[in-house]
């Protein structure tokens, strides 16, 4: 007996002693810290060169200015102004039916049954999916509904909502998993339904998980070119959208339009252009953060 003790302690200690000292682990964490300090510098060359190059451009024109053939008289007035509809009419279409459905499959859908097991499997798998594929559906929806003129606020705002809605699902459903089930059961025992118990406890504590998800997946919606290039999308606009039905540009799409120019003004409109995306993408993940650490339960 004696002897088998001593052998497992040995053991035990031998692993202990190998872990993460060992050569092997030190040379992974080694590998993946230069991999990370790779990407951090890259990064931070990009944005650099970016502001550099736009430095001349991020005034007033370019915030007010529209597109024009002389890049000095040209703007991003009309592309801000169309990712707001085209963003805000994404949330408007999105976010009820993706905390709907994920309401209805963490809260009330048998998670045995294999309908809503096959289910599930499909919307991880449809968050993987590159954003070209659902341009492609928004654009056969368009046209099997006989709709003309595609490149309009509807349309691009559904093709990225068809885009954001696998991950905004999934992120409610992390956020309702996160609210301990003691909530539930106490309601259920003082007499209240199940979707009293849904509506009243467990979807505000979930609402800051929520809120943060949904703000990172319109933040993905807003640096999106590719399915809105697919529905048509101008590039050369001069007036603002003013409804769903109104054609529109994008900042994606404005600046993909000015670095296939050959004036080297357009390249700095371009880069400008960039820094005035970006800066709206970090607000946007600064608010997701400050929502998350703000309201956030600690259970």
């Amino acid at each position: 007996m004696a002897t088998t003790a001593d052998a497992a302690r040995a053991a035990i200690t031998g692993r202990a002693r190998g872990g993460e000292r060992s050569t092997r682990s030190l040379v992974f964490l080694l590998l993946l810290w230069l991999s990370l300090l790779i990407a951090f510098g890259v990064l931070v060359t990009l944005i650099v060169t970016i502001a550099q190059d736009g430095a001349g451009r991020l005034d007033s024109g370019l915030l007010t200015g529209y597109s024009a053939s002389v890049p000095e008289e040209a703007g991003a007035r009309a592309a801000i102004l169309g990712s707001a509809w085209v963003i805000g009419t994404t949330a408007v279409l999105t976010i009820p039916l993706g905390v709907a459905a994920a309401i209805h499959l963490e809260e009330f859908a048998d998670k045995k049954h294999w309908f809503n097991r096959l289910l599930e499997l499909n919307i991880q798998n449809l968050a993987a999916v590159p954003a070209i594929i659902y341009g492609m559906l928004a654009l056969g929806f368009l046209a099997l509904l006989g709709v003309q003129n595609k490149n309009v606020v509807i349309g691009g705002a559904l093709a990225l909502s068809l885009l954001i809605l696998p991950v905004v699902i999934i992120a409610t459903r992390e956020a309702l998993r996160a609210v301990p089930d003691e909530i539930r059961q106490g309601s259920l025992a003082l007499g209240a339904t199940k979707w009293q118990t849904v509506w009243r406890q467990t979807l505000p504590s979930a609402v800051p998980g929520i809120a943060t998800g949904t703000i990172l997946a319109l933040s993905r919606a807003l640096g999106e070119a590719a399915p809105l290039l697919l529905l048509g999308g101008l590039v050369y606009v001069t007036f603002d959208p003013n409804g769903l039905l109104s054609g529109f540009t994008t900042l994606p799409i404005q600046i993909f339009n000015w670095t296939g120019r050959p004036q080297a003004g357009f390249h700095e409109l371009a880069a400008a252009a960039s820094v005035v995306l970006l800066v709206l993408l970090l607000a946007m993940n600064a608010l997701a953060i400050f929502i998350r650490n703000r309201y956030q339960h600690r259970w």
